[in-house]
């Protein structure tokens, strides 16, 4: 089988599932409470889960979950292959959008808060000022940036002049007292605060943006097949709750993708 059959079976094998959980998910939420129909409900989820490689999956509905992840993503050479590939159209204004998201959302990831900032409000006007939390985090970014190249009057000025307008939110002083905090260690990478310089913080606040910037333009925040996996997650979490040892163990993408 070449490379492009063994792809189509892994994407093909991994919608099945995915749909017989997300399926299931809506009817478990319905019978929530009731754990005699949580019985039935997992005999039903294990039965549509061996009975999974009968269901006939339409090719589009796979190609429109992997399309809808490559632009959620801003993977737009990987998008542009698979719209070739198969032949469908995309339109032009969301190709260029997807250009300008991905140079927003690298420039959050890379700590360049202030550019990240400057393109957001040309792409979507007004965003950041009726998302004030989610403006307050990319400053917060620049300030811990400042921080890291052990510019700390600079770091003091720029809290002092773009921060701390901020400060009317209770939630924006408790961040705001955090980042602060910072200035106080010599090395502040070893401070209880540590994980302000981490990546896994930029990437959040990246991934925020990417989201809010997809709802300003009336698209979803969240991709397809993050949305399937969440109704998995959701499923097998209220499974366990309910039935305990007799039920499944809660849903891991990790396990999923061995089984």
């Amino acid at each position: 089988m070449n490379s492009n059959g063994q792809i189509k079976l892994i994407q093909r094998f991994v919608l099945k599932r995915i749909i017989n959980i997300s399926f299931f998910g809506h009817l478990g939420e319905a019978l929530h409470g009731r754990k005699l129909y949580s019985k039935n409900l997992y005999t039903v989820f294990l039965l549509g889960g061996r009975n999974g490689k009968n269901q006939v999956i339409n090719d589009n509905d796979v190609r429109s979950i992997v399309l809808s992840y490559l632009v959620h993503n801003c993977f737009k050479e990987t998008a542009d292959a698979l719209l070739t590939g198969i032949g469908m159209q995309q339109s032009v204004d969301c190709l260029s959008d997807m250009d300008k998201r991905k140079a927003i959302f690298h420039f959050a990831l890379e700590g360049d808060a202030l550019q990240a900032v400057e393109l957001t409000e040309k792409l979507a006007s007004n965003l950041l000022e009726q998302n004030e939390d989610l403006h307050f985090d990319l400053l917060g970014l620049r300030f811990v940036d400042l921080v890291r190249l052990k510019k700390c009057t600079e770091a003091l000025e720029f809290a002092q002049a773009k921060l701390t307008p901020f400060g009317k939110s209770p939630k924006n002083v408790e961040k705001l007292e955090d980042f602060m905090a910072l200035l106080a260690y010599e090395e502040p990478e070893k401070s209880p605060m540590f994980h302000l310089l981490g990546p896994e913080y930029r990437q959040s606040i990246a991934d925020n943006l990417n989201r809010a910037v997809l709802a300003h333009a009336n698209l979803p925040a969240y991709s397809s097949m993050e949305r399937l996996i969440q109704q998995a997650t959701v499923i097998r979490q209220y499974l366990h709750q309910e039935l305990g040892k007799d039920g499944p163990p809660p849903f891991t993408l990790q396990a999923f993708l061995k089984s």
